[in-house]
């Protein structure tokens, strides 16, 4: 239980994405005047807490094992689908989610819906995924050099 305690290459990715979605929490309770707890658990908006997720992972890979090692060829490999995905397959799923909650609202307009209207806010644009990726690599940067200096998570 004590390594899984110490597992950097667990616990800084997942901060991280912690970190972001604090941030954005915090961001929109300034700019409403109220908390809105929803955005804890809320996908999309800036930056992408996904991606800061992901890049801290190949971060840590690339800090314990070595940039030139199959565990930080992973972690990136497996960060650039998860990006891919938030910017173009998840937004897209956004915009389409908008048309059709439009046309719902038009066709059913003055009559009760019984169903909820489908989420929007599903991915990101390019620049919240690469906000979000520069976020993962110097937070977890910032930890690993000056914070934890010395950390390594390697056998």
């Amino acid at each position: 239980m004590r390594a899984l305690g110490s597992n950097g290459a667990l616990w800084l990715p997942l901060s991280a994405a912690l970190v972001v979605q604090l941030f954005k929490f915090l961001w929109e309770w300034v700019a409403k005047g109220a908390p809105d707890w929803r955005v804890l658990g809320r996908s999309g908006g800036m930056p992408s807490s996904h991606s800061a997720m992901m890049s801290s992972l190949a971060t840590v890979m690339g800090y314990e094992h070595g940039l030139d090692s199959p565990f930080f060829a992973i972690a990136v490999t497996i960060a650039v689908i998860v990006m891919y995905d938030a910017r173009g397959v998840r937004q897209e799923s956004g915009r389409q989610a908008k048309v059709l909650n439009q046309i719902v609202r038009e066709i059913f307009s003055g009559l009760p819906i019984g169903e909820k209207e489908l989420k929007e806010l599903l991915g990101h644009t390019a620049v919240e995924v690469l906000v979000g990726a520069l976020v993962g690599v110097l937070y977890t940067l910032v930890w690993l050099l000056w914070i934890i200096p010395g950390f390594t998570g390697a056998p």
